[in-house]
């Protein structure tokens, strides 16, 4: 039987059992009662302050179990700053370098993280943000990278030990709300937390409706056009390979950047949910599932990560 996210053992130490067991709490401002329970899991209580901690754990040692990750070779992702944060953090506690491929359209904090854990990074420019082409971009210098180097890629993208690692936050979430969910709201990236959290959920509650979120200005799983804007983490102009839209998805939102934006700042102030854009992507959704479902019902949605990434950006410039 594999470890769980808090299992102490001796190929463990112990800042990565730290992984997971994140609180979750109810809005009591921006859900009034005349709309369904809105909780929301806080997971800038991970290590990192992001939830990728528990996907960049399972892919290291699910290539551990494999014996596909030699010891010592040098890691290689391309990454917007959180896979990339919790990947470094994993590797330096189980002793392999990262090189990692990100760019100047993610957050400052993020890269400067990657680069306190002692990963190496390589950047592609990306002035105008997050464009259709810059995720592309990453990963073919990411492979070019890995290929120098005889390095282990972990490719987030198509990598199934991450949706494994993201089972867990759903299983925290049956047992913190005593089985009783009735929507999953998140935002999809690489997919993994969507179809990691709702795959448990789904397990338990075969009715629960799993709703996912992009940018309004990307909104391709709602069949709409690839484009650029500003919330990291996801919206990367094409359907992520793991994700079947048909068969995986119950409803799609698609949540303008601004309003985001504006979201995030408010649970900040109105809620104290301190977080990014793409966790105010997920509120907006969210709180638009409440009001469609009533009172009476409960959507569960996830602050990704701690606002403490987005201090140098225009988020909280304001």
């Amino acid at each position: 039987m594999a470890p769980t996210e808090t299992d102490l053992t001796p190929d463990r130490p112990a800042a990565l059992a730290a992984i997971g067991s994140t609180p979750l709490v109810r809005l009591t401002r921006l859900a009034g009662p005349d709309v369904a329970e809105v909780w929301v899991k806080l997971e800038g209580a991970n290590p990192t302050g992001s939830y990728k901690d528990r996907m960049a754990l399972a892919m290291i040692e699910g290539a551990e179990r494999r014996g596909a990750l030699r010891p010592g070779q040098t890691v290689v992702e391309y990454t917007g700053g959180s896979t990339g944060s919790s990947l470094a953090f994993v590797c330096a506690q189980k002793g392999y370098p990262a090189r990692l491929v990100s760019s100047d359209a993610f957050a400052v904090a993020k890269l400067a993280t990657m680069r306190a854990f002692g990963a190496e990074l390589d950047l592609v420019a990306s002035p105008d943000g997050i464009t259709p082409q810059l995720i592309p971009a990453m990963r073919a210098r990411a492979a070019e990278v890995a290929a120098e180097i005889d390095g282990f890629q972990t490719d987030q993208f198509t990598n199934r030990d991450m949706v494994d690692g993201y089972r867990a936050m759903g299983e925290e979430m049956l047992a913190q709300l005593d089985g009783r969910i009735d929507a999953f709201v998140t935002y999809v990236g690489t997919a993994g937390c969507f179809l990691g959290v709702g795959g448990a959920l789904r397990d338990r509650l075969p009715d629960v409706r799993r709703v996912a979120v992009e940018p309004a200005e990307s909104a391709v799983l709602s069949g709409g056009g690839a484009g650029t804007h500003r919330i990291e983490g996801g919206g990367i102009g094409a359907v992520p390979p793991l994700l079947d839209v048909a068969a995986d998805i119950d409803a799609v939102h698609a949540v303008p950047q601004a309003e985001a934006f504006a979201m995030a700042r408010q649970a900040a102030r109105e809620e104290g949910v301190f977080s990014g854009p793409s966790s105010g992507a997920n509120l907006v959704a969210a709180l638009a599932v409440a009001r469609e479902l009533g009172p009476g019902r409960r959507v569960v949605t996830v602050a990704v990560d701690s606002g403490l990434k987005y201090l140098d950006g225009a988020l909280y410039a304001v």
